[in-house]
């Protein structure tokens, strides 16, 4: 961990930068990978999945038998859990539904709002070592209840033509009408395009590897909208000389294990404490069976040691970090200053591993900064706003002419003909 104390704001702009890993060899390979599946469809899947997962697939879809296998398989305690999870990521979506809105904005004249489902969508589920079936119930829930009428699922297989049991339950409890077996950038360039076995989708949501996030970004600049940029994993953790630095180490580590590209950044108000963690962070990664990867991440995480609260917080916006863990005596007031993060985890018993499982919120959410404009998948994410009005012949009467007016001074003559005929109509001319 590099660690910086009392850092000059002419500096914030260095530390809050992430890793990057792309480079441009990555965009080539990412760029052959979309073209080749759009050009050859399901061979070029084949090929790929051969390639990187070291499996010949006569079909990319997944079977009935395999989804009853996999729920065969899965002890009764994780399905247990997993419903659990289930039920709190509903509640906390349905709270989300966003209802009609009507205004008459004045006499005779009428403005609505409705919303609408996205009808397909698409759902990336990365498999290998992390195979993130908890990302399924985040995705699949709010598109079921949002009301899409096909959700499409991808993961890679594993060498046996597989998809992790897990994901594949996860999948047939929370509605996901189709299962393909194929990863990578090439299960995004499917679903932007459409192959003969896997439909076209409208929407891409999920998190992946730096190939697959390059490859929604390149397929969203071909109009395909995807949920979010998103990079890899992060969390920033502000703690005072009260918290637990065995529970500030433990946070800090779980984010760690997700990859060596993650980052995870300590904020505090002396360095005392920062030197507690890193202790702590010693005694805790001997344990993990995710330690070189977790410890790969640390290379790149940052302390900080900021005196004054009000410094904190503005790194904190700042930084605009995925997660925000604020460990803090004061952590109800600071919260109230935070305009910048995914998802806030407040107070010493709120550890950032709740939200990524059961707590009831999302889980996909803004990295890399883009926490200051994005928010994280919500309801909103799976629907669009459709906008409506009706007006009375006496309501167009009573606006018509100062939309003449403006449309005059607009210099658009058909947009005033379009209100000058009708009134002219209504007086009899």
């Amino acid at each position: 961990m590099k660690i910086f104390i009392e850092p000059k704001r002419n500096s914030w702009d260095e530390l809050v930068i992430r890793p990057s890993g792309n480079d441009e060899l990555q965009d080539t390979q990412v760029q052959s990978i979309l073209d080749q599946v759009k050009k050859n469809g399901d061979q070029a899947l084949k090929l790929f999945t051969e390639k990187f997962d070291g499996v010949s697939l006569k079909t990319f879809i997944v079977s009935d038998h395999e989804k009853e296998e996999a729920g065969r398989n899965m002890d009764e305690p994780l399905k247990q859990a997993i419903q659990i999870a289930k039920q709190n990521i509903q509640s906390f979506h349905k709270a989300q539904v966003s209802k009609k809105v009507f205004v008459e904005t004045m006499p005779g004249v009428e403005c609505w709002q409705e919303t609408r489902p996205i009808e397909r969508i698409g759902i990336y589920i990365p498999g290998g070592s992390a195979p993130l079936f908890s990302t399924v119930l985040m995705l699949a829930i709010p598109a079921k209840i949002a009301g899409c009428k096909e959700i499409v699922l991808c993961s890679p297989p594993d060498a046996f033509g597989k998809i992790n049991d897990t994901i594949l339950y996860a999948a047939e409890l929370c509605g996901v009408t189709k299962l393909y077996k194929v990863g990578g950038a090439q299960a995004i360039a499917a679903m932007a395009y459409g192959t003969k076995e896997i439909p076209q989708v409208v929407k891409i949501f999920g998190p992946g590897n730096s190939f697959v996030t390059l490859a929604k970004m390149k397929v969203q600049e071909q109009g395909v909208a995807i949920d979010m940029p998103a990079g890899p994993s992060e969390v920033l953790i502000l703690a005072d000389e009260n918290a637990d630095a065995e529970f500030i180490a433990i946070d800090l580590l779980s984010q760690a294990e997700h990859g060596a590209d993650s980052q995870v950044v300590l904020v505090a108000n002396t360095k005392e404490i920062i030197d507690r963690v890193l202790v702590e962070i010693g005694n805790q990664l001997k344990e993990l069976p995710r330690r070189e990867l977790a410890s790969r991440a640390l290379e790149n995480s940052l302390g900080i040691v900021l005196a004054k609260v009000g410094d904190q917080i503005d790194f904190i916006n700042a930084y605009a970090p995925e997660h925000l863990i604020i460990n803090h005596q004061d952590a109800d007031r600071i919260t109230k200053s935070i305009v910048n993060a995914g998802s806030v985890f407040i107070g010493a018993y709120s550890p950032e591993s709740i939200g990524d499982y059961a707590s009831g919120t999302n889980h996909t959410l803004p990295t890399s900064a883009f926490a200051k404009a994005y928010s994280g998948v919500n309801m909103d994410s799976f629907t669009k706003k459709i906008t409506y009005q009706r007006l009375t012949k006496e309501g167009l009467q009573l606006i018509g002419p100062y939309v003449e007016i403006m449309a005059e001074a607009e210099q658009l003559m058909a947009h005033k003909l379009a209100v000058t005929k009708r009134l002219q109509k209504l007086k009899g001319k």
